[in-house]
């Protein structure tokens, strides 16, 4: 018998789709699959500037769980991916998806998995960071983690993941134009500007959440060669 959805859950996806329509976030936009179904979204990732994924429009799939928040949503790539996070049918496997279970095997830390207080916004805005900063000590595509390395560790010389990425993002401007989608490729364009809540003043003021991480750095500095992987995803 399938399970009913909760009004918790209803609640929570309303308010967070109202917010995130009204007050939009760089990186991505979201709305509904169907209308009529508010547990189903469709999401659109735009490539990070002075990443080799800038320029890109990737489109997903997010679909929650009728207990949600207290169970996390799964999201899986309807664009091609080619990356050590993805699976081949485009799930995404990232810490923060994961549930909440005690699970040692897994070398996840409890607070690096799914928490009720996590949410769209932050589900994405984890994704965007994975794009560049992938973890490849439990990938979901070990192909694609071994090239990632060694594209990384020879600062850029390896060029096949390089290659295939960028190839992937120009196979995605022709659904951005079918899409009427303006896809950001600068910092400026990318990241959003919203109004303050002093509206009487009429100011303006940036609204960075991934942008402040994204820094006019010469090429040398986006090979990064060291042995810590900076993202806490696992399959």
């Amino acid at each position: 018998m399938a399970q009913s959805p909760t009004s918790s859950a209803v609640k929570a996806l309303q308010l967070e789709l109202k917010k995130l329509n009204e007050e939009p976030v760089e990186g991505f936009q979201v709305k509904l699959t169907n209308d009529d179904n508010l547990f189903e979204w469709e999401v659109a990732i735009f490539g990070p500037p002075s990443t080799l994924y800038e320029g890109g429009y990737f489109k997903a799939h997010m679909k929650f769980p009728h207990d949600y928040p207290y169970s996390p949503p799964t999201v899986r790539f309807l664009t091609r991916m080619w990356h050590p996070n993805v699976y081949e049918n485009g799930d995404v496997c990232i810490s923060i998806l994961h549930p909440p279970v005690d699970d040692p095997q897994s070398g996840e830390l409890p607070s690096e998995r799914w928490n009720p207080t996590q949410n769209v916004r932050t589900i994405l805005l984890s994704i965007i960071s994975l794009l560049n900063e992938p973890n490849t000590f439990s990938p979901a595509n070990v192909d694609a983690s071994v090239m990632f390395r060694k594209w990384r560790e020879s600062r850029g010389k390896d060029k096949e993941y390089e290659n295939i990425i960028r190839k992937q993002v120009q196979a995605t401007k022709e659904d951005a134009d079918k899409d009427g989608v303006k896809v950001p490729t600068t910092l400026q364009e990318y990241c959003i500007k919203t109004p303050s809540k002093s509206t009487e003043q009429n100011i303006e003021v940036d609204y960075y959440d991934y942008g402040d991480d994204i820094d006019d750095e010469d090429e040398d500095d986006i090979y990064v060669d060291d042995d810590d992987d900076s993202g806490n995803e696992e399959s």
